[in-house]
């Protein structure tokens, strides 16, 4: 059998169907593909008399990365964490922005989204929501928590992918503050799948690591040696 081989003991791998993508506390289903890449500032530095550098200055880490969703019936992002979630995560708006109002689902289905201010104006056409105009004592009082209409109002999240292969081996790794930047997406007639785009930035990366037993023996054992 394989498991008596020590070289399945010893080399453990994994491939897309193996990894499942933990946002914050919620499974990502609709997540095709993620990557990252980490640069950072690296000068050399010069002195009079030779043309090597004599040492390099370490500067500032920036960690950046895309990830693509498959669509289904709703925004991915803001149907986990925004504006079409049961729990959103919220952040600090301005009581005048121009935000989405989203009625109840009707007797005959409808869903029609609607976009009105603080003051009761409608901006497009749907049902105008009137709000109780308040004087601006102190500061923040023009503030109030609200879900996130766009994906770039969803406050910093980390993303945990955890890999299980038919061995038995696990893998984990996080990328910590995740913080979203960009939205692309588009359709056409000749498009059979309909995916979006987002571009993120983050705080740290904790690479990928060998975590739990691989059929009863240590997740990594050194190879033989010829």
């Amino acid at each position: 059998m394989a498991s008596n081989s020590v070289y399945a003991k010893s080399y453990n791998s994994f491939s897309g169907v193996d990894i499942k993508a933990v946002f914050n506390n919620k499974v990502v289903g609709e997540l095709q593909a993620i990557s990252y890449s980490v640069q950072r500032e690296k000068a050399p530095l010069y002195t009079m008399g030779a043309a090597d550098p004599r040492s390099f200055s370490r500067g500032k880490r920036g960690i950046a990365g895309s990830l693509v969703f498959l669509m289904f019936d709703r925004h991915v992002l803001l149907g986990h964490f925004g504006l079409y979630s049961n729990d959103p995560l919220k952040f600090s708006s301005d009581k005048d922005d121009i935000r989405p109002v989203v009625p109840e689902t009707s007797a005959q289905g409808s869903t029609s989204v609607s976009l009105a201010s603080a003051t009761g104006e409608t901006v497009t056409t749907g049902t105008t929501v009137a709000y109780a105009e308040s004087a601006i004592n102190n500061v923040g009082d023009d503030q109030e928590a609200y879900a996130p209409w766009y994906a770039d109002q969803i406050p910093p999240f980390d993303i945990t992918l955890a890999a299980a292969n038919e061995y038995g081996a696990l893998a984990v790794m996080s990328i910590v503050g995740v913080e979203i930047l960009n939205e692309g997406y588009g359709v056409s007639i000749d498009d059979t799948v309909s995916e979006m785009q987002n571009t993120y930035v983050a705080r740290a990366v904790a690479p990928w690591r060998a975590a739990g037993t691989v059929l009863g023996t240590p997740a990594y054992t050194e190879p033989p040696k010829q």
